[in-house]
């Protein structure tokens, strides 16, 4: 087979092709509250990674699905970080996946099925890192390529985590570097340097697997996953279901090289889902000027966990992630109700 750009077929990338923030919000509004089912304990009330069902023995099942179009070109990639993207939304309720069901939408008048196939190929790579079974799907012919997961998983509910609940003083962590989308949207751009070809891809592959360890922790009070929205956005969620403000140090914010980035920055190497994104959400956000929006806006594709940590237990947070193999540093922390919802400084 001769090789192909996939993302030649898709006019957006990855999470950054998700809907606004704010037009999200009147879909949701427009579709009315469901009956309410007392199993049904997560639902999308503070917009949650996963929705939570109560088995009755303790135990929640954990339901979610995400796809999208290719953010790479390489299929094999595309479908692999297409799966750990998808399932990180278990991880990031701080439960274990069980299974796998994959979406697959295919322009088969465009590209061979073969490339599906490796897609395919992907997805169970993926799935065999997390230890569960990709056990069928469904695909439709479809005008751009899509490729996704439905993903169950287990929570113990006395440990489940949300994206809310947090207390003011929590420490905040993210365990991925910031920055995919500028670099992504480089390559689409066809002005991504060989030697940086790898920084994007080797991270949105990476499972966000410690979530299941981090549900272990009493001291973690609220946890999501940082995605299409930034994390801006996904930081804004927390606040505003946890009934409380941020105050983010920018400096400490972990971003893949500044100088990388701002290589590529230069280049006028935004994503449309970062002005997207703060057309949403920017006014509830102090001391954002355009740099520090086009990296906290940043639409992240297979991104880290942003963690609300207990302050007494932050040197217990970090060891516990260096025995994980994580380096991270608190970069801001959750305080009182302000007029801005975020600052930062």
């Amino acid at each position: 087979m001769e090789p192909i750009k996939l993302t030649q077929y898709s006019h957006g990338a990855g999470c950054g092709c998700k809907i606004s923030p704010k037009i999200l919000d009147e879909i949701l509004k427009s579709a009315g509250k469901q009956n309410l089912f007392p199993q049904l304990i997560v639902g999308n009330e503070t917009k949650d990674d996963a929705a939570v069902y109560d088995l009755g023995n303790g135990t929640g099942l954990v339901s979610t699905t995400d796809f999208f179009m290719p953010i790479v070109d390489d299929p094999i990639k595309f479908g692999k970080i297409a799966s750990v993207n998808a399932i990180s939304d278990v991880y990031a309720m701080g439960g274990k996946p069980i299974m796998a069901i994959a979406i697959l939408g295919w322009p088969i008048d465009k590209i061979a099925p073969e490339y599906a196939g490796m897609v395919l190929d992907g997805a169970r790579q993926a799935c065999a890192e997390a230890g569960i079974p990709l056990a069928g799907g469904h695909s439709i012919d479809c005008p751009e390529p899509v490729f996704g997961l439905a993903v169950s998983g287990l929570v113990d509910l006395n440990k489940l985590k949300k994206n809310a609940g947090a207390s003011a003083g929590c420490k905040l962590f993210l365990t991925k570097n910031l920055g995919v989308g500028i670099l992504t949207t480089a390559q689409k751009k066809n002005i991504l340097k060989d030697e940086h070809a790898d920084i994007a891809p080797n991270s949105m592959m990476t499972l966000n697997k410690i979530g299941a360890a981090f549900g272990e922790l009493d001291y973690i009070e609220a946890m999501t996953d940082v995605t299409g929205f930034g994390l801006m956005g996904h930081l804004t969620e927390m606040c505003e279901g946890s009934d409380v403000s941020a105050e983010v140090i920018f400096d400490l914010v972990p971003t893949i090289d500044k100088t990388i980035l701002n290589y590529y920055l230069d280049q006028k190497s935004i994503p449309g889902g970062t002005n997207r994104n703060y057309a949403s959400y920017g006014h509830k956000i102090a001391g954002l000027d355009d740099y520090k929006k086009a990296i906290l806006c940043d639409p992240q594709t297979s991104g880290g966990l942003l963690v609300a940590v207990q302050p007494d237990h932050v040197i217990d947070f970090t060891i516990f992630c260096k025995n994980h193999g994580l380096d991270v540093v608190a970069f801001g922390t959750l305080v009182e109700k302000q007029e801005s919802l975020i600052t930062v400084v």
